[in-house]
């Protein structure tokens, strides 16, 4: 019987010693298990989240409770990023992660894991892959994606029920 749900990584199992976490960085070494159960977990986020994409009109759609306070504070921040494709230097540069960390560090405590690792899309216009996906912290996913979503860039995505 697994001691954490499925939204959470399970760690380890009832009856089983749950291994500790070393203190010192340096005798830390990656368990394969979490590893991969936090990829599912990525995956099925990801997976979730394009299905909704295809099933609702995206303009519609709200991620958060807060969607238009993160859309304020993404545009005034971010107001030059191109949104449709975008770079790995956006997210991953070094003036790139300054600039992002003050705007993640505002949403601490007010949106739900806003800094747990998230795939996030390059291209706008494409479904998730390898190719085109990008590691993200929860609240830039909810940043890009919401912004997206109100500049319409993910409509291409929304399949219209066919009228009976």
């Amino acid at each position: 019987e697994k001691m954490a749900s499925d939204e959470g990584l399970a760690v380890g199992y009832a009856g089983q010693d749950v291994p500790q976490i070393p203190t010192n960085a340096a005798e830390y070494v990656n368990d394969a298990v979490i590893e991969q159960q936090w990829a599912m977990k990525c995956m099925h986020h990801a997976e979730t989240y394009f299905k909704l994409l295809s099933a609702l009109d995206p303009k519609l759609l709200r991620l958060t409770k807060i969607d238009d306070e993160i859309y304020e504070e993404f545009i005034a921040l971010f107001s030059n990023m191109k949104l449709d494709v975008l770079r790995k230097d956006d997210l991953k540069s070094t003036e790139a992660k300054e600039m992002w960390r003050p705007f993640c560090n505002k949403f601490e405590g007010r949106i739900e894991d806003y800094n747990f690792g998230t795939l996030l899309r390059l291209d706008a216009s494409k479904e998730y892959s390898e190719e085109n996906s990008i590691l993200a912290t929860r609240i830039q996913f909810y940043a890009i994606e919401v912004a997206r979503n109100r500049q319409g860039l993910n409509g291409c995505h929304f399949q219209k029920p066919a009228s009976s």
